[in-house]
């Protein structure tokens, strides 16, 4: 079955490109043209990724990331210009995976949705612990006690990497390669962010890290 992807963005030419690219890779695109009702229609169209643009009417892609992220983890990757870098850690602590800068190559942002949608790799343990953590690999789900702890894809991901090596000491390049898919050099905000983002949810005191 195809993967449904929604893409937001206020940009006719780039919403008719990325989806004659998107569908002859194989995927089911669906469109929404402003911030404005856009978690309306992530809402109806229920879809497995989002391309999120920055910039867009009603509302801009920032708030409405957040909006998602309330009710989903599903996977988001932000459209941004040159111009709205600084737009770019702002979009990533609202809730996005990922981000590609515009213009960019059809081929770029086919392998990002890709790597986002990859199934997470389950290795040969049903359960992994760290620290006060039980994690599910199987059912991807993050226990503390009997608490659940919300992740977003991503975020199990980053930390099943962690868990699964205690006592390696993890690059920032070795991370965006083992849970972003990254081959070559990239933007290390990224796994700042992510990071920062994992221990909001994981540690009793972020600001003094215990288990990541």
């Amino acid at each position: 079955m195809a993967h449904k992807i929604l893409v937001i963005d206020d940009d006719n030419a780039l919403r008719e490109m990325v989806g004659i690219v998107l569908e002859s890779e194989g995927f089911d695109v669906s469109y929404h043209d402003a911030g404005s009702g856009a978690l309306e229609a992530f809402k109806t169209s229920a879809p497995d990724l989002v391309l999120l643009d920055v910039m867009l009417p009603g509302k801009d892609g920032i708030e409405v990331c957040q909006e998602i992220r309330a009710i989903a983890g599903t996977p988001i990757i932000m459209l941004t210009a040159k111009t709205e870098s600084e737009d770019v850690v702002r979009g990533l602590e609202a809730g996005a995976d990922d981000y590609v800068v515009k213009p960019f190559d059809p081929g770029v942002l086919t392998a990002r949705i890709r790597a986002r949608l990859r199934p997470l790799g389950s290795g040969s343990e049903d359960t992994v612990t760290i620290g006060p953590l039980t994690l599910d690999v199987v059912g991807h789900e993050v226990r503390r006690g009997s608490e659940k702890l919300s992740l977003t894809p991503l975020e199990f991901n980053l930390l099943l990497t962690l868990a699964l090596k205690p006592k390696q000491v993890f690059t920032r390049e070795m991370l965006l390669e083992t849970v972003w898919g990254y081959h070559y050099k990239a933007d290390t905000r990224l796994v700042n962010v992510h990071v920062q983002r994992l221990r909001s949810k994981i540690e009793d005191d972020a600001d003094n890290p215990k288990i990541v």
